[in-house]
């Protein structure tokens, strides 16, 4: 007996940067729908006899973190001609699978099943009735020892009657309803994911039609590409190149599902993006205008990220784990830089930006886990948390290099145009770090942190490396509000909302009292979080608690709204009946300051960089 566990055993190989022998054909059957069963067959060539490792793809670049859904993957046979071969998974790497190959084999035939999510809390739902999203990392396995863009890949997807598709890479044929893709590497078929539907609609953004934006939607009445909505997007890809410089890719499809059905998802790849929104992204233009932050956020990636990357975030084959010392720059500041472009492209209007920014910086302002831990660190969480609910994330902190980096990265620019006397900015450096000088499929330079602070030394002589030990690898009270200061503008809380604020509410279909009572409550009176030593914090309400009576009134989103504003007039507390298990009790909250909301108003006789940050480039 433990001879044999010891033989289940065995070492996968590292990759090796040298050819695969031949291409690999992998066939996808997406036509069962109803079920959400994706059926794939591969025919693997192979050089000789003996132990072949196949791996699943386990780290996945924009997701930053072994996120491959290995639980979905189901029915594996493995044949060599008419003989099915015995296989055997790893104890402890589990995407990888052995199979002893015969001697007289040249190919072997491997088939599975990726069984799709068919309800939200099995994982996203990515097949649909009427739409669906492919993966390719979840449909196929694929030798070790090679790196990704030495593996070459023949791919076939069959969709239901009369789906249209859309892809990254090039069609060269379709038979009845099997799309036979050009041949590429194993990285380009990973970073090429496909949108399909009965809906669809796809729309030229630029004048050499390099750049589309392809909508599949639930309903054909969905897709709405009205010059008045396709226009901003249009200014989006012109706004990008007049900031970033030439464009690493020589196509680039904006994939974006409209869907009720499917789990919502943005993911960057080179030539591509992946976004899944609300399916009256259009029809209800006004009302989901907060949404729009996700096209800019994920074009932007093809430069900040796919093009130019952290030297530690590359790797060369999907088995290698990914670091991400890098993030605030990956991910920080194309958050500083979406926004920016949703600005300058009319996405948003400049108030409706100086409201968004203003609650990044108001979030920050009392999120107490940056005292003992820096943004640094957090670059972690896609290993660690994975965007899984967190109990106290004001504490823990989740992900903060994105929305505490773009601060960050507003310092930086302010404190360049100052250093400058005005004359140089950001937008200097974003043409000069990440402006390429070819196009391609997926070419990619690594930078170092060196590099970064070499680039910003280059715009403006200032020790740029002790600036981001303080802001990144240091612990701080508070955000890091001087970018927004040097830029013209205060933060301040009001009673009113505005404009932004209630969209996001809206769209959340919560009550955010983050600022005030220190927590959020969905419609039914369920806490969904609470502010980290905030009034609530101190009441001892948590996350999942039920709020059942907000100031001796049966619960509703308009009783404890007009509880915090009573409270506010007069004794300061707020009285409470919840619920938590099988514990009832009643509570008071004590706080005496009513609603705050966070706004920017200028600070007076500042010069308005953040204005002029804010406009389009001519």
């Amino acid at each position: 007996m433990t001879k044999n566990l010891r033989d289940l055993d065995f070492t996968v190989p590292a990759p090796c940067d040298i050819a695969y022998p031949a291409p690999i054909r992998l066939y996808v059957d997406a036509q069962d729908v109803l079920r959400g069963i994706l059926q794939v067959r591969q025919v693997i060539p192979v050089r000789s006899g003996g132990p072949l490792t196949l791996l699943f793809p386990e780290w996945l670049p924009g997701y930053h973190a072994p996120r491959a859904s290995i639980a979905l993957f189901a029915a594996l046979r493995i044949e060599a001609g008419e003989k099915e071969l015995p296989w055997r998974r790893h104890p402890v790497q589990v995407h990888a699978f052995q199979v002893e190959v015969p001697a007289e084999a040249e190919q072997i035939v491997v088939s599975f099943h990726f069984l799709t999510p068919t309800d939200s809390s099995q994982g996203r739902v990515v097949v649909g009735k009427e739409i669906l999203t492919i993966q390719w990392n979840s449909v196929l396995l694929y030798p070790a020892g090679y790196y990704a863009r030495q593996i070459e890949f023949h791919a076939f997807l069959t969709v239901p009657a009369g789906w249209q598709h859309s892809c990254a890479i090039a069609a060269v044929d379709r038979q009845d309803d099997t799309i036979r893709f050009e041949p590429v590497s194993l990285d380009v078929l990973v970073d090429s994911p496909v949108f399909a539907g009965r809906y669809a609609a796809r729309v030229p953004l630029d004048d050499q039609e390099k750049v589309h934006l392809s909508i599949f939607a639930d309903k054909a009445e969905l897709i709405d590409i009205s010059e008045k909505k396709i226009a901003p997007h249009r200014a989006v890809v012109e706004q990008a190149g007049k900031l970033f410089g030439p464009a690493p890719f020589d196509r680039f499809e904006m994939l974006l599902g409209l869907s009720s059905e499917l789990g919502r998802i943005g993911v960057e790849h080179h030539r591509s993006f992946e976004a899944v929104t609300v399916p009256d992204y259009f029809t209800d233009w006004e009302g989901c205008f907060s949404l729009r932050e996700t096209v800019p956020h994920e074009f932007i990636h093809a430069w900040n990220g796919k093009f130019r990357r952290g030297a530690d975030s590359w790797t060369p084959s999907f088995d290698t784990p990914i670091r991400n010392s890098l993030m605030w720059v990956y991910e920080g500041q194309t958050q500083y830089w979406d926004r920016v472009l949703c600005a300058r492209s009319g996405l948003w209007t400049a108030d409706q930006t100086l409201q968004a920014i203003a609650v990044t910086a108001a979030t920050h302002q009392v999120r107490a886990g940056s005292r003992w831990r820096p943004i640094s660190d957090t670059t972690r969480d896609p290993i660690i948390a994975a965007r899984a609910p967190l109990p106290w994330p004001s504490w823990q902190r989740s992900e903060d290099y994105y929305s505490e980096g773009s601060l960050v990265w507003l310092d930086i620019d302010t404190r360049i145009r100052m250093l400058s006397g005005d004359t140089r900015s950001l937008d200097d450096f974003a043409r000069s770090f990440f402006a390429a000088d070819q196009q391609g499929p997926a070419q990619t330079l690594t930078y170092t942190l060196d590099d970064v602070i070499a680039a910003l030394t280059d715009l403006a002589p200032f020790d740029w490396g002790e600036f981001l030990r303080e802001r990144i690898d240091g612990k701080h009270t508070g955000a890091p509000l001087e970018g927004i200061e040097r830029a013209g503008y205060q933060l301040v809380f009001r009673n009113d909302p505005g404009e932004f604020w209630t969209n996001t509410e809206k769209l959340a279909g919560n009550l955010n009292l983050m600022f005030s009572l220190g927590l959020t409550v969905d419609h039914d009176g369920k806490v969904e979080k609470v502010l980290w030593e905030g009034p609530a914090f101190e009441a001892a309400i948590t996350a999942g608690t039920k709020i059942l009576e907000a100031g001796e009134r049966p619960f509703s989103v308009e009783a404890l709204r007009a509880a915090v504003q009573e409270a506010g007039r007069s004794n300061g507390r707020v009285r409470l009946r919840v619920t938590s298990g099988a514990c009832e009790r009643e509570v008071e909250v004590h706080y005496p300051g009513g609603l705050r909301y966070p706004h920017l108003t200028p600070l007076e006789g500042a010069r308005p960089r953040l204005l002029e940050i804010l406009s389009p480039r001519v």
